[in-house]
């Protein structure tokens, strides 16, 4: 296959991936909001479609984490990027199936690092990769917990004479800003990963001369993720705002700010998190906080398992897929 088809496929993959990427984590975004029944399923979904388009065009920060700091940039190859891209699209769409609200972050990452190792073995991965990628995919959700506790705590202390009807009306317009934030932040974090990709795809083919972001490309990850939010993906939605923990609007506000807070800083700078993970944590320590059995834990558990297996079993897939097949590209 020459290298024309072979980035055509990378960015035909990428916008699938991208794609479902919106779908899968719609309930990152507006899970909270409607569970609360603040906004309507439909009123919700088209809102953080289109602030997740806006938030992808702001940066590339992140993009340029995932292009150069996974692995190592002269080992990469097209076929690389498909298998980690089929791995990635893989994971989603069975953990979508099941319902289960694992990280396309993780899913992508697991990805990359999996068809690098399969062609090159553990010396394809960049230095760095541990505490650039890793790192932060791994802390950011004990601080989405402690936020989460800690901002539901304040607000609990401020506010715990004033009366329930007031505290309601107030919150469920707070929890649309926030809300809104929260959509604008996973396409600032989440959108960037494919962008990444698609990059490195055209600067490996030798069509870009350094490793910039083009304005298409943006765009086209952009669309293709606010069209996949827009899709919407009620089955993870009831599981992150209707089965973690019992919500009113109050604590919506408090997990999406919480939440927004965290995944806005890690853009700034350029570390790729898990939105799925940081507002799964968010939400459970804003339940955490009002009591330890108001969160329901075996939801949790299964989260967290998602979260351990994501990276091993897109990183497998993706090695299997170049080992068995694309190495003779």
């Amino acid at each position: 296959m020459s290298s024309v088809w072979l980035v055509v496929l990378v960015v035909a993959l990428a916008v699938a991936f991208d794609y479902t990427n919106g779908f899968h984590d719609t309930a990152n975004a507006v899970a909270t909001v409607i569970a609360t029944r603040t906004l309507r399923p439909p009123v919700a979904i088209l809102m953080s479609a289109a602030l997740n388009f806006l938030g992808a065009m702001v940066s590339t920060s992140v993009a340029k984490t995932i292009g150069k700091g996974l692995i190592q940039p002269h080992l990469v190859t097209l076929p690389i990027l498909v298998a980690a891209l089929v791995g990635a699209l893989a994971w989603n769409l069975i953990t979508w199936a099941l319902s289960i609200p694992s990280s396309s972050s993780h899913a992508l990452i697991g990805g990359i690092l999996g068809a690098g190792i399969g062609a090159a073995g553990f010396s394809a991965v960049a230095h760095g990769a541990v505490r650039k990628v890793i790192l932060p995919l791994l802390v950011s959700p004990p601080l989405g917990l402690l936020a989460g506790f800690v901002l539901m705590g304040l607000i609990f202390v401020v506010l715990g004479r004033v009366a329930l009807g007031v505290i309601q009306g107030t919150f469920s317009r707070l929890q649309v800003v926030s809300a809104a934030w929260m959509s604008f932040a996973h396409g600032l974090g989440d959108a960037q990963k494919t962008m990444g990709v698609i990059t490195l795809a055209l600067f490996s083919a030798g069509w870009l001369p350094t490793f910039t972001v083009p304005l298409w490309v943006k765009v086209l990850a952009a669309a293709a993720m606010g069209l996949g939010t827009a899709v919407g993906g009620y089955r993870i939605i009831k599981t992150v705002g209707m089965r973690l923990i019992r919500m009113q609007p109050v604590h919506g506000f408090a997990a999406e700010t919480a939440a927004g807070l965290i995944i806005t800083g890690a853009a700034h700078f350029g570390a790729p998190v898990s939105t799925t993970h940081v507002i799964a944590s968010s939400i459970t320590g804003v339940g955490a906080a009002r009591r330890l059995t108001s969160v329901r834990w075996a939801v949790l558990r299964d989260i967290l398992w998602a979260m351990v297996l994501t990276i091993p079993c897109s990183g497998g897939m993706a090695a299997l897929l170049y080992v068995l097949v694309l190495h003779r590209l």
